[in-house]
């Protein structure tokens, strides 16, 4: 298999699995009946909500609503009857505090006669940001900082976040009582548990504060957010509160609907695929060289599967940031190039990896690609990958190659979506 060809699959098996979660094609036949008296409020959080919002007027054409949603900057779409309004991701910015205060406000005086229509999707822990009574958004930004810099996992983020918040954890549609609240959700988080989704606003909270403390033990966090969880009231709504007893959670897309879609694509190619698990998790540069081994085993043996194949993954890996500063590069650039150095450019071997909503990280580029002889071209161009690896500067070893994989904004978010090709070796390479 030639360069230009393997690299045209991967992208059009890719952009599969993207159109597999795009709220336009799977949200309507979620979607519950409209009340028959009560009105309709839609609210959302997530780097897919406005999306989501614009396909739920275009199901529902003719059934009055009204409702604010909150997305990433640069991921708003038109709306007529749901007012989209953007704010910052990952760490939380005044945009997103106002959003989340105007939220409680409009949920004040339903009945039970009414529907709030929840939208959640990845990114929406972030931008639905209102501090809970006794901290600040800087001390909420502090927080933030501390986690992502700490390598904590998804998890263990959102059992904090939804404890020093106002809006998550169940709070929300606790806020919402009595009315019906039915959740939509595109899920970004290895499990797809409800509870992680967007730090769960409209789901009870399995989680405690004593959790929460387990996960900063250690970090520098403000004095204040330790205070916060110290107090009786900062714990969550847990199952079997009754202001949660209306509330329902549906998903729409998740990130193994993704997978089996660009499987499916794969295979309608004449490549058989192999879904290696959709929960992936752990260090970044240490799943790709886990990836790495499983694509040499498969081109040296034919296990797990013979070549030609796609080996699939998802989730979410981490990436821990020492006391340097670190360059540029998400996850999936620094598990492509932890996944290059443990290939070391065997021939056969190409890899996409990139983030489904189109941003990795805080990086322009959704991910890259890698070829069979990029650390050839890479050392060609005098740059040192186990240099940019340690300085977490992925991103820019990728992008001097020409190989960053750039979409723009998706509007949806499934997580990451890792795939291997592994072909017959024919010559390239090593």
């Amino acid at each position: 298999m030639d360069d230009g060809t393997a690299r045209g699959l991967l992208r059009r098996w890719f952009e599969a699995g993207l159109r597999a979660a795009d709220p336009r094609a799977v949200l309507a036949p979620h979607l519950p009946e409209p009340p028959a008296r009560g009105r309709v409020l839609v609210l959302g959080a997530g780097k897919a909500s406005a999306l989501m919002a614009a396909a739920v007027e275009s199901a529902w054409p003719d059934v009055p609503m009204s409702g604010l949603v909150v997305t990433r900057y640069g991921h708003a779409v038109p709306t007529e009857r749901v007012e989209i309004v953007e704010a910052a991701h990952p760490m939380p910015d005044a945009a997103g505090e106002a959003a989340a205060r105007r939220m409680l406000a409009l949920c004040q005086g339903l009945s039970a006669d009414d529907l709030v229509l929840f939208l959640a999707s990845g990114g929406g822990s972030a931008l639905l940001a209102a501090p809970a009574p006794g901290l600040t958004l800087a001390d909420k930004q502090a927080v933030n900082r501390a986690l992502l810099r700490s390598g904590a996992d998804i998890g263990r983020m959102n059992a904090v976040r939804k404890h020093l918040s106002a809006v998550k954890g169940g709070r929300l549609a606790a806020a919402c009582f009595p009315a019906r609240v039915e959740t939509l959700a595109i899920s970004d988080v290895p499990g797809d548990e409800p509870g992680v989704i967007a730090s769960g606003p409209t789901v009870p909270d399995p989680t405690t504060v004593a959790e929460a403390r387990a996960v900063l033990r250690g970090l520098d966090v403000p004095d204040a957010v330790l205070r916060r969880l110290d107090a009786a009231e900062a714990e969550t709504p847990k199952p079997g509160d009754p202001r949660l007893a209306r509330s329902n959670f549906r998903l729409i897309a998740t990130p193994m609907l993704a997978l089996r879609a660009v499987a499916a694509a794969a295979r309608a190619d004449g490549v058989p695929a192999l879904i290696l698990g959709d929960a992936l998790e752990g260090e970044a540069r240490e799943v790709g060289a886990a990836l790495a081994g499983i694509a040499r085993s498969a081109a040296a043996h034919g296990a797990p599967a013979a070549p030609p194949c796609l080996l699939l993954s998802g989730g979410e890996t981490t990436v821990t940031i020492g006391d340097e500063a670190p360059g540029r590069g998400g996850r999936n650039t620094e598990a492509l190039l932890g996944f290059a150095l443990g290939n070391n450019d065997r021939a056969g071997i190409w890899a996409l990896m990139a983030d489904s909503d189109g941003i990795d990280g805080v990086e322009d580029a959704a991910g890259a690609i890698l070829a069979p002889d990029s650390l050839a071209r890479a050392a060609a161009a005098g740059l040192d990958p186990r240099d940019a690896l340690r300085r977490h500067d992925s991103a820019s070893l990728f992008g001097a190659l020409g190989d960053l994989v750039v979409t723009g904004p998706t509007l949806t978010n499934v997580n990451d979506l890792r795939l291997v090709l592994v072909a017959p070796a024919d010559g390239g390479g090593r």
